[in-house]
């Protein structure tokens, strides 16, 4: 816990450092106030663009990798041609990304993002090979006590395909999807392996979702809300190996309070019922508890951030958050609750375009993790 806080401290002053830096080399300075402003060098980057990675996930440890980004056109030019339709456009974005954590961990991955015909059809999807390590701590903590857990291993083949169309001219989309999991579970010796932990190797699932996105900005909205609601259906008719079904309703919206403050909120509930692998359980997934730690054939979880624009470059947050997993069986009172608080500082890297980078500190239930963010914690 000591050595993480340390790491947000010493991030913290190399954030404020390289600020200082870069601003006295000119083309990083805004004009307006003299600070550090990536906005003009990335309104108009295009092509290729490597991006280092930084994990520091506590389900897997610290890590790092590097991803290769490649922009079709531009910030400026996406821009431009959404505001012919009024229509704030995102640019089309392609990937390649390799990344490892201290606990071996490893991932490899490409994808890309694009829109078409006037921003009505929008592409979301990637296939990437994992090695991941894990720890499974039972569905509702049916291993016993809530420390007791088997390590495990997630080796294969991920791929995920989404194709979105707009509804008419509103921030509606009604959304197609296929998610195909080709994994190996292999968990580490001691106690037997809960019945279903390796029931499924292969996972095919096709489904639909519709979706809304009013925020006022992609990086670090100010106002506005986005949210979806998603079922997917997995059977042995399209290459599964189980026949099981998920779904999920989630939204987040932002308000702003005054000229200083922007308060969020965060609702997201998750379900799965079938002979669901034991990895795709829902599990609580907020800012200080471990991916997977919490897990169930439930899940439901709320979460409130303000933010407080200190100066008009600086910002600190606060967060808290309370989740709660239950079985479809025992019922939501004798579920298993988990909640999360938090703080951290953004600092305002791109005006132009609304983008806010920092560190998060999260407390949880058992550890104090920290969060590199980029825009908005939530997705």
């Amino acid at each position: 816990m000591k050595q993480r806080i340390c790491a947000a401290l010493l991030l913290s002053f190399a954030i404020q450092g390289l600020a200082q830096e870069a601003a006295k080399r000119g083309p990083f300075t805004d004009p307006q106030d003299g600070a550090f402003d990536a906005s003009e060098w990335l309104l108009d980057r295009k092509g290729f663009l490597p991006v280092p990675i930084v994990i520091t996930e506590p389900a897997v440890g610290y890590g790092g990798g590097v991803g290769l980004l490649f922009f079709r056109e531009s910030l400026r030019e996406s821009s431009a041609r959404g505001k012919e339709r009024g229509i704030v456009t995102p640019p089309d974005i392609y990937a390649i990304a390799f990344a490892g954590t201290e606990n071996g961990s490893r991932f490899a991955g490409a994808g890309g993002m694009v829109t078409f015909d006037d921003d009505r059809w929008r592409y979301r999807g990637g296939v990437g090979r994992a090695d991941a390590n894990l720890d499974f701590y039972g569905a509702g903590g049916s291993l016993g006590t809530g420390d007791a857990k088997l390590g495990y291993n997630l080796d294969g083949w991920v791929s995920t395909q989404q194709l979105m169309r707009r509804l008419g001219d509103s921030d509606y989309f009604l959304a197609a999807r296929w998610i195909y999991l080709d994994l190996e579970s292999t968990f580490d010796a001691g106690p037997p392996a809960p019945p279903a932990a390796s029931r499924a190797i292969r996972s095919s699932g096709l489904g639909l979702s519709l979706e809304h996105d009013s925020r006022n900005n992609f990086f670090t909205p100010s106002r506005g809300w986005k949210g979806s609601v998603e079922g997917m259906f997995y059977s042995p008719d399209i290459g599964s190996d189980g026949k099981y079904e998920t779904y999920r309703a989630h939204a987040f919206g932002f308000l702003p309070a005054g000229r200083e403050f922007v308060l969020g909120a965060r609702l997201d509930a998750r379900t799965a019922r079938g002979d669901v692998p034991f990895y795709q359980l829902p599990y609580i997934d907020m800012r200080g508890i471990p991916a997977v730690r919490y897990q169930g054939e439930n899940m439901a979880l709320a979460e409130v951030e303000l933010r407080w624009n200190v100066t008009p470059r600086w910002a600190l947050v606060g967060f808290a958050g309370s989740g709660r997993t239950w079985g479809a069986a025992s019922g939501f009172s004798d579920g298993e609750t988990a909640g999360s608080f938090g703080a951290g500082f953004r600092y305002l890297v791109a005006s132009r375009l609304g983008m806010y980078v920092g560190i998060d500190v999260a407390r949880g239930p058992e550890e104090t993790a920290i969060y590199i963010q980029v825009g908005n914690a939530w997705r």
